[in-house]
């Protein structure tokens, strides 16, 4: 008797397991930009957050203010976005007492959003005593599926 039922409740769970398209991830191409850490012990005026790009101007002041202390975007792979084709995601962390930091990102969507996995680093052994404020900048192809950090 014991079986049976066992049998009968794995037939119901396995039947109400849905194959719509919500469970099915995909990783979402993304570019890029720049993966490093601001030097400024937080002169440039950037909190932690999460920040959707989706025009020039935008971009443009984000450039600047990461530019106010170190000229940060020297080092970029690109600042010229098209913004027809491009949305740009970047993730500041909170300003750090030490070196070592780091911010990984796993995008992917399903049918109806775009997950942007953050993973932060923190330094093995011994660290440098320097101020630090990790960042993580790509870009994604546009779409109109809504963003959600995690």
């Amino acid at each position: 008797m014991k079986n049976i039922l066992i049998i009968f409740l794995s037939i119901l769970v396995w039947s109400c397991i849905s194959d719509d398209d919500n469970s099915k991830m995909t990783d979402v191409e993304s570019t890029l930009i720049a993966k490093d850490n601001l030097y400024g012990n937080g002169a440039e005026g950037i909190i932690e957050q999460n920040l959707i790009i989706s025009d020039q101007s935008n971009w443009n002041d984000l450039i600047t203010q990461m530019n106010s202390v170190n000229n940060i975007s020297d080092n970029f792979s690109e600042t010229e976005i098209d913004f027809y084709e491009y949305k740009i995601i970047a993730v500041f962390d909170e300003i750090k007492g030490n070196g070592g930091h780091s911010l990984e990102l796993n995008i992917v969507s399903n049918s109806e959003n775009i997950i942007v996995n953050i993973t932060y680093f923190a330094p093995k052994g011994n660290a440098t005593t320097v101020i630090t404020q990790p960042f993580h900048i790509v870009k994604i192809p546009n779409s109109d599926l809504p963003i959600i950090f995690e």
